[in-house]
């Protein structure tokens, strides 16, 4: 190995004692993260379980839908009538996690709709897709 090479190696254990000390409390300790959910239930009244259930569940269902997606395009598996179904079954689970996310959030399907379609239209006002200001957000624009 060259000297290169050998000063562009990670030392793993430097590596997890900078991961150790970048990682906050609530994620690495049980008592801080029981800690913050509870003050985040009482005094900003979220509903942490529900918002947990979604976050979890959106990952995972998107990830099951993503698993199809990927077998088709990458790997040949058929595109047809079973595996299309398939797909709308995962997206009806991801649907399901987004009406717990919804019902965290004191919304609903159509004011998250609505206010996707504000950003959108502020972002794209010609109301077509542009490559410069998908890359170049203006401010609040997330």
């Amino acid at each position: 190995m060259t000297t290169e090479n050998q000063s562009k190696t990670i030392d793993t254990k430097k590596y997890i004692e900078f991961v150790r000390e970048t990682t906050s409390p609530a994620s690495s300790d049980f008592a801080a993260l029981l800690a913050r959910m509870t003050e985040l239930e009482v005094e900003n009244d979220a509903d942490i379980p529900r918002l947990i259930t979604a976050a979890f569940g959106m990952s995972a269902e998107a990830g099951e839908f993503t698993e199809v997606v990927k077998k088709i395009i990458l790997q040949g598996k058929p595109y047809n009538e079973e595996n299309v179904f398939h797909l709308k079954r995962e997206l009806g689970d991801i649907c399901w996690y987004i009406a717990q996310a919804c019902m965290a959030l004191d919304t609903n399907f159509e004011e998250v709709l609505q206010m996707n379609f504000e950003k959108l239209s502020a972002r794209y006002p010609e109301g077509t897709f542009d490559v410069f200001r998908s890359e170049n957000r203006v401010k609040g624009d997330l």
